[in-house]
């Protein structure tokens, strides 16, 4: 079912009760407002299979092909698992993203599922391109050391290297501090969602936060926003207006003829023998 209107007033008064911080870098944002990620994908058709009087939330594509379950009472690290069923065509994916995963991070990835953005041949360009460093180990570290990005090789038992990415807090020499939060992308993954995932983590540009919301570390810097709390309301409200438009488009695209029936004229009928 679509977004009600109710829907959209409880985001609404939940932000524009709200004064907004300026909070960096991403990675180290916290969680923020779930809905930024189940709002869009509802814009876009998905809807929910899960039993509304659950914590629990499950969505399903339009096709029926993708699975996004969020589930915060979950005892494993992985909070959001989505899931794409195989195809003729295509090979079947899974990607999991922990709990203090900033959800516009994870919107880049969700949003991208809608539209593919245009192609992108270097995965890494985003990330090097906003001043991460890359190591001698083959993994991206932001600019403070916290947040790893690893393509981890092949191996037996897969055909295709896999992405994880985790925010950790400052260790001591070779050893990594407690992880923070987490994101895994499996061998089959398509691209462009991975390079959607990781231009939205590495922009340099701040995320907004309440006072009292939860950041993913202390060392996160937030900063008075110059943004007022409306708007950041009339910016969800435009991107899901955005994004129900591109995903009405997107189906026009796929159910649209291949070629266009040449202009015939009325039949004649058949010759008399």
């Amino acid at each position: 079912m679509p977004l009600s209107e109710r829907q959209l007033a409880a985001f609404a008064d939940k932000h524009a009760g709200q004064i907004p911080f300026d909070t960096s870098p991403r990675h180290l944002a916290g969680p923020g407002d779930a809905r930024h990620v189940t709002h869009g994908l509802a814009a876009a058709g998905w809807s929910a299979v899960s039993d509304p009087l659950s914590a629990e939330i499950v969505l399903r594509s339009p096709d029926l092909r993708h699975r996004l379950q969020f589930d915060p009472q979950s005892r494993t690290s992985a909070w959001w698992r989505l899931r794409a069923e195989p195809t003729d065509t295509e090979a079947g994916w899974y990607a999991e993203f922990g709990e203090l995963v900033p959800a516009e991070v994870l919107a880049g990835f969700t949003d991208s599922l809608i539209v593919s953005p245009p192609q992108q041949p270097d995965p890494w360009q985003p990330v090097t391109s906003a001043g991460w460093h890359r190591g001698s180990d083959g993994t991206v570290r932001s600019p403070d050391s916290m947040c790893h990005i690893e393509l981890r090789p092949l191996s037996e038992f897969r055909d295709r290297p896999s992405w994880h990415v985790e925010t950790r807090e400052p260790g001591h020499g070779e050893f990594h501090g407690p992880r923070i939060w987490h994101a895994y992308f499996d061998e089959h993954t398509p691209a462009h969602l991975i390079g959607s995932f990781l231009t939205v983590l590495a922009d340099r540009s701040p995320l907004q936060r309440g006072m009292y919301d939860r950041t993913g570390h202390y060392s996160a810097v937030q900063e008075p926003s110059p943004l007022r709390p409306q708007q950041v309301v009339d910016a969800h409200a435009t991107r899901l207006k955005s994004l129900r438009a591109r995903a009405r488009s997107a189906r026009r695209q796929q159910t649209k003829p291949a070629t266009t029936p040449a202009n015939v004229g009325p039949a004649q009928p058949a010759a008399r023998r």
